[in-house]
């Protein structure tokens, strides 16, 4: 199916790389963000403002793909699976950048082990994300996408035990009430990055065998 497609309806899978490639400059913002804290740089508040940026930019392109639906007679691929994917995507950023607008709002002057981690294994599921999304109009790469999808599940089962792991350090360390409350907070935005991440892949998987 996709071998065939009509010039014209490739704009929907552009709109849609260029969504993801926000979604990837995002978290690797945010995983900058996170390693630095406390480390007398002083680029928080510029990284916080470049993950709003891209999220910014992301809400634009996402309102081109629901325009371009309503004015289009025909899609490449199920109208309601671009939307789906859209919204999976920008449901990404919108969690990324809650993460970053976090460590204001709650004052969180250090990171931690676990959230470095946590920070890490999302810019990768992004990163593997916005390459899945750059492939999934080329029938030929469909195998090297679904591997894609696959890694990205995989990391998210990783996020899973690592913020099991922070939660329970929290309460083992004694810290403080609020402090506990916070990070646990802040834990688990950052694990609903990934799973976002997870849902998009999931998108794509459906995608690729109903297109196969």
């Amino acid at each position: 199916m996709f071998s065939s497609l009509m010039p014209q309806r490739r704009e929907f899978f552009e709109l849609l790389a260029a969504h993801s490639e926000k979604v990837a400059a995002g978290a690797n913002a945010t995983l900058r963000l996170i390693n630095g804290l406390g480390d007398g740089s002083g680029n928080a508040a510029a990284l916080v403002a470049e993950v709003n940026l891209n999220e910014k930019s992301a809400d634009e392109i996402k309102a081109k793909v629901i325009a371009r639906l309503h004015q289009s007679f025909t899609t490449p691929i199920n109208r309601d699976q671009i939307h789906s994917l859209i919204s999976d995507l920008d449901m990404t950023l919108n969690v990324l950048q809650s993460v970053a607008n976090a460590i204001d709002m709650y004052g969180i002057k250090q990171s931690t082990v676990e959230a470095r981690e946590m920070a890490s294994l999302s810019a990768d599921a992004c990163m593997r994300l916005n390459r899945a999304v750059a492939a999934l109009g080329d029938k030929a790469r469909g195998e090297e996408t679904l591997n894609l999808c696959k890694e990205i599940e995989e990391i998210e089962t990783k996020a899973d035990k690592v913020q099991q792991k922070a939660i329970t350090a929290l309460f083992q360390e004694g810290a403080n009430v609020w402090q506990t409350m916070k990070m646990r907070e802040f834990y688990s935005l950052q694990e609903s990055v990934l799973d976002c991440c997870q849902d998009a892949a999931k998108m794509i998987e459906e995608i690729l065998i109903e297109n196969s």
